[in-house]
């Protein structure tokens, strides 16, 4: 055999190490990306980075991506593999296999290849990518949430291009057990980033080449020196304590008392890292550390874990609907424990659920205990909570990474926010609470900016509508033309703040609800006749924890003030319309013009292609709005034709 045939037969099935290497160099980019978005996302943003530029680099010598008995995706077995093809094959099987134990392996060990060391190391640094916008920590908290499997197939259809086939493939050569599983669940995610799904993922949110960098551990170092200083100083201080605790006489001790015994101990309770929001992808609760001035006051939480096990007679206790008032768990997180407006407050998670007790100053006066649903939550569902309400007025604990709290009214959307005074334990000033149904002359809200550490530029609202977690407001504006669907966005925007100022005045209504997130949604825009203006119809949806929705559709005018109350023209209760999962709506109303004619009026949404109107009114158009001459109050049914061919029922019912 010749030396090219040799060479040949050596190259067959296999790259040659300098077309993997220009491979490398070439996409190096788009492969760490790759690497970062497929690894677990248990590890922190820094520990990613880094086993991302790795896995890429580790690549180059000939590391094997899967067992004897499979193939590299495309591979003839007497034709070289592209060059491309077996390093993007090699990446994804080292990164799905990251963090795989061995049969036997101990549970509390890392994978022995987490545990292999790997160029590159970085030292006095933390790397992590730049932050981007909510609709990008959006789709993050979605890729978090499904198998590694399924985030790597998500990738490579979404930026590689592969077919689903190929996908199929590649990850079967990566000892996937399941690839249809994995194709199914990224084909999920694909609703959850729109029509953008590219864009957001080629952003820097997701970018481990362009990273930030923090000296994190300065003080750690600094720690290390003192540790002993340290040491001694606790010791003397313990002895201290104890021995004032010893003089103190039985007329000093609390009075207080419980009689049973909580379900856990005060010493078992999760006490989260104080900086470890900033170098988490799970930006909620759990990532909240333990704040307030009476977190070492066993007795407190020893108090508030055993109302919450069994509520002694008398204990005021709210629970919210669909939520369980099981005892607590073995994970049960603290959250706070301090002093508010004279009454001592404990909040715990448990990662289903938040639970606030407070206690009176006076032990004749009964406690009370609220319980509220927060699975799910997220930068701005997790982003504050109730720790007092007294008066007509609230505080706010707000989450570690709100960087600025402001408050502003709905019903002045040209007005600025008016800066919000927060103690650095995190309670903010007390603020009016939002008005009981009926009253409607101030709607105050909370807007909340997000530290850059998470996301830059990222300010949002959250309004208490009576629970413990604050209701995130968000705008989706009216369909341009030609544009993708357009999805939710913060309510911020002169546009978002304009359309919430004359929709709001319905939100008192949902008080004690369960409601998590509203959303406000203008679906349609339609010229009145006889120069009556325009009109804008919008969806105003209440997205609950327990997971069913209501819609209320509002119908205003040009004609009228900034912010007159829109018209209700329709409403529907545990429907899926005005989300993801509805993204179609139909809605009539009648309208009577300045001249004193009375019309029937219908929208629908950007896929409508006609309305047809039946009854005591019959006409057909075919466009997304429609406006015909009609009795005062006509009984009337009214479709909408889809691009699909499909017909489309008007929602709800009018008044």
């Amino acid at each position: 055999m010749s030396t090219s045939q040799r060479r040949s037969a050596r190259v067959s099935g296999r790259v040659a190490r300098d077309q993997a290497e220009a491979v490398i160099v070439d996409q190096y980019t788009r492969l760490v990306l790759l690497a970062y978005l497929t690894l677990p996302h248990t590890l922190s943003r820094h520990r990613r980075v880094l086993v991302a530029h790795a896995l890429v680099q580790r690549s180059l010598p000939g590391f094997r991506i899967a067992r004897a008995d499979h193939r590299v995706p495309g591979q003839r077995r007497s034709a070289p593999v592209p060059a491309l093809t077996r390093t993007r094959a090699s990446v994804v099987h080292a990164a799905l296999a990251h963090d795989r134990r061995p049969r036997g392996w101990p549970g509390f060990l890392p994978s022995p290849r987490a545990l292999r060391p790997m160029l590159p190391v970085v030292w006095g640094l933390k790397l992590f990518p730049r932050a981007g916008g909510g609709e990008e920590i959006a789709l993050g908290q979605a890729l978090s949430e499904v198998s590694a499997p399924a985030r790597a197939a998500f990738v490579l259809l979404q930026l590689e291009g592969l077919s689903r086939s190929e996908v199929i493939e590649l990850l079967t050569a990566a000892d996937v057990p399941e690839p249809e599983q994995a194709l199914i669940a990224a084909r999920g995610l694909e609703a959850t980033a729109g029509g953008a799904t590219e864009t957001l993922l080629r952003s820097r949110e997701f970018d481990a080449c362009s990273v930030q960098t923090r000296p994190t551990d300065l003080l750690r170092r600094r720690r290390r020196f003192r540790l002993a200083w340290l040491t001694a100083g606790i010791a003397a201080l313990c002895c201290a304590v104890l021995a004032t605790t010893v003089g103190l006489s039985p007329s000093d001790e609390p009075t207080r008392t419980i009689d049973v015994q909580p379900a856990i101990d005060a010493a078992q309770l999760v006490h989260t890292p104080r900086d470890s929001w900033a170098d988490t992808s799970r930006v909620d609760f759990t990532a909240w550390p333990a704040r307030g001035s009476r977190v070492g006051d066993t007795g407190l939480v020893t108090r508030a874990l055993a109302t919450w096990t069994k509520p002694p007679s008398g204990t005021r206790v709210s629970v919210a609907k669909a939520t369980s008032d099981e005892p607590p768990p073995g994970n049960t997180q603290l959250l706070y424990a301090g002093e508010v407006d004279g009454e001592a407050v404990v909040l715990f998670h448990d990662g289903r659920r938040v639970v606030r007790y407070v206690e009176p100053p006076s032990p004749l006066d009964p406690a009370s205990l609220d319980i509220t649903r927060s699975d799910e939550a997220d930068v701005t569902t997790a982003a504050s909570l109730v720790v007092s309400r007294k008066g007509g007025k609230v505080r706010y604990l707000t989450a570690p990474w709100i960087a600025e709290a402001q408050t502003r009214d709905l019903l002045t959307p040209n007005s600025p926010g008016r800066p919000l005074d927060v103690s650095d334990e995190g309670v903010t000033d007390a603020v009016p609470e939002l008005p009981g149904k009926g009253s409607c002359d101030s709607l105050p809200v909370l807007q909340l900016r997000s530290s850059s550490k998470i996301v830059e530029k990222h300010a949002f609202l959250v309004a208490d509508l009576g629970g413990l977690t604050p209701v995130h407001l968000s705008y989706t504006p009216l369909p341009g033309t030609g544009a993708p669907p357009r999805q939710p966005r913060e309510a911020t925007s002169t546009a978002a703040l304009l359309s919430w100022a004359r929709t709001a005045c319905r939100l008192p209504e949902m008080r004690h609800s369960g409601v998590r997130a509203v959303n406000q949604w203008d679906f349609a825009e339609q010229d009145l006749p006889e120069r009556g203006g325009d009109a804008v119809w919008s969806c105003t949806r209440a997205f609950t924890w327990r997971g069913p929705g209501d819609i209320l559709v509002q119908f205003r005018t040009s004609k009228e003030s900034a912010t007159a109350p829109a018209k209700l023209v329709g409403q529907a209760r545990s429907t899926a319309s005005c989300s993801r999962f509805g993204q179609h709506i139909v809605a009539s109303t009648p309208w009577t013009a300045g001249s004193g004619q009375h019309y029937l009026l219908a929208a629908g949404s950007r896929e409508v292609t006609g309305i047809d109107v039946t009854g005591e009114v019959k006409a057909s158009g075919k466009d997304k709005s429609l406006a015909v001459k009609a009795p005062a109050d006509p009984d009337v049914t009214v479709r909408a034709r889809m691009k699909d061919g499909e017909t489309l029922d008007e929602v709800g019912s009018r008044r």
